[in-house]
């Protein structure tokens, strides 16, 4: 047996040493002057464990993919009507999955919470509460399904994996309903695990392995660190709360059933009978079949790029995913999107709301429930101001005249970001 941390039970420990201000100062001093997303991703770097930072910030492979989805909406012009009669602030009211919310985008449903801040998935399911808009709890999450209901009545779609075991999936969905959730949605674009070489560098792991390198890192990162060691070990809570987590490319392989396919998304479909999305959709043919086998919501992703190397930005595919599905099917994007004119273009091109992965990781990992609201904020003033400027008071008017509003245009240098990007994490930054 590996002796540990937690297993010597330092963590009942250290509980009642309140610390965590003394150590969190300077990182709420830096999530008070952060201005946009990116400034989020340095306020994470800066806080989290680098073993922890990386699995957040990275992509596949050589991460081309990342990068393509942030460039992609470079090339999106916005060719905005002017004398409106608009004022701020516009109504940004929608419906998601048939619910009634205040934001047309939310936070994406993401693996370990935990691992970010010791908040975790609660510090999410209270910003959404706080906005108005869907949470989204992931099967792998480190928070649990009753915990997430208590926590907030509002709209909530559960993820899930394509899990071997049906008896597995049949337990988590009654639990998902009991708890209040509206939606699910199967994520179909995992059945291997994807190659994160800034991972497999750091050999990250959950929980850490305690090598010389990971132990000299946690000693750099100290609010980080006196957050890991002064709570509970992580868990799969929506799983089984009393199996420790362990390697999570480990699990997912040991889990994940690569042979799933439509015949076992009907049996899916049967066992739930509520709204139901089909994540990870990149092709139109694909979303008529799942249309056709009974999904309510076509999800467009790439999982962020983190799983098949120069896999397409979401924000290309869009056009010809809705007009494969026709007006009246309900479709979700995400990937790429880090400022609030990125949802604008996805809304206007096609997108009923948008999911967002990272941006809100990041709020997470700089500073718990406070920074995700923050990623919030920014990203709900932004939008705010791109459809004011653009011409468009409502969501369903930038939906209605979106398309004639949106150009594409052949990208140039002036495009980017200047020499410094890279830094501030424009592409998905560099080890």
């Amino acid at each position: 047996m590996v002796i540990n941390p937690h297993k010597l039970g330092v963590h009942k420990l250290l509980k009642n040493i309140p610390l965590n201000a003394l150590f969190d100062a300077p990182a709420k001093a830096r999530l008070r002057k952060a201005v946009n997303i990116a400034d989020l991703r340095l306020c994470a770097k800066q806080r989290a464990h680098k073993m922890v930072f990386d699995y957040l910030d990275a992509g596949a492979d050589d991460e081309i993919s990342l990068r393509r989805g942030k460039d992609a909406y470079s090339e999106l012009e916005m060719h905005f009507h002017i004398l409106s009669g608009l004022k701020p602030p516009l109504d940004l009211s929608t419906k998601i999955f048939g619910q009634d919310v205040k934001l047309p985008f939310f936070g994406c449903p993401t693996a370990g919470n935990r691992m970010f801040h010791w908040e975790g998935e609660t510090a999410a399911a209270k910003a959404a509460k706080h906005h108005g808009t869907l949470y989204g709890l992931s099967s792998l999450a480190t928070t649990g399904i009753t915990e997430i209901g208590k926590l907030t009545d509002g709209p909530k779609v559960f993820q899930l994996y394509v899990w071997k075991d049906r008896e597995l999936v049949k337990d988590v969905l009654a639990k998902a309903k009991e708890g209040g959730f509206h939606a699910m949605a199967l994520t179909v674009d995992f059945t291997w695990y994807g190659n994160r070489e800034r991972d497999i560098r750091n050999d990250f792991s959950i929980p850490p392995k305690y090598s010389m390198n990971q132990v000299i890192e946690a000693i750099r990162k100290p609010a980080w660190t006196y957050d890991f060691l002064s709570h509970e070990p992580y868990s799969y809570a929506c799983i089984n709360k009393d199996v420790p987590a362990d390697s999570l490319a480990a699990f997912v392989n040991s889990q994940i059933s690569p042979e799933f396919d439509w015949k076992d998304a009907e049996w899916l479909l049967g066992e739930w009978n509520m709204p139901s999305a089909v994540k990870g959709v990149c092709r139109p043919d694909d979303a008529i079949k799942a249309v056709e086998t009974g999904f309510t919501t076509m999800w467009v992703s790439n999982h962020g790029a983190r799983q098949l190397e120069t896999s397409p930005a979401t924000i290309d595919v869009l056009p010809s995913i809705r007009e494969a599905v026709g007006p009246d099917v309900e479709i979700i994007l995400d990937g790429g999107v880090q400022r609030g004119t990125d949802i604008c273009k996805a809304i206007a091109l096609g997108a009923d709301s948008v999911g967002v992965g990272k941006p809100y990781l990041y709020g997470l990992a700089a500073g718990g429930t406070d920074g995700v609201i923050k990623a919030y904020d920014i990203l709900k003033t932004e939008l705010d101001r791109a459809m004011g400027l653009l011409g468009t008071g409502t969501v369903d008017d930038l939906k209605k005249r979106g398309p004639g509003l949106i150009k594409r245009r052949h990208s140039s240098a002036r495009d980017y970001p200047d020499r410094y990007a890279y830094e501030r994490g424009y592409g998905g930054g560099v080890i």
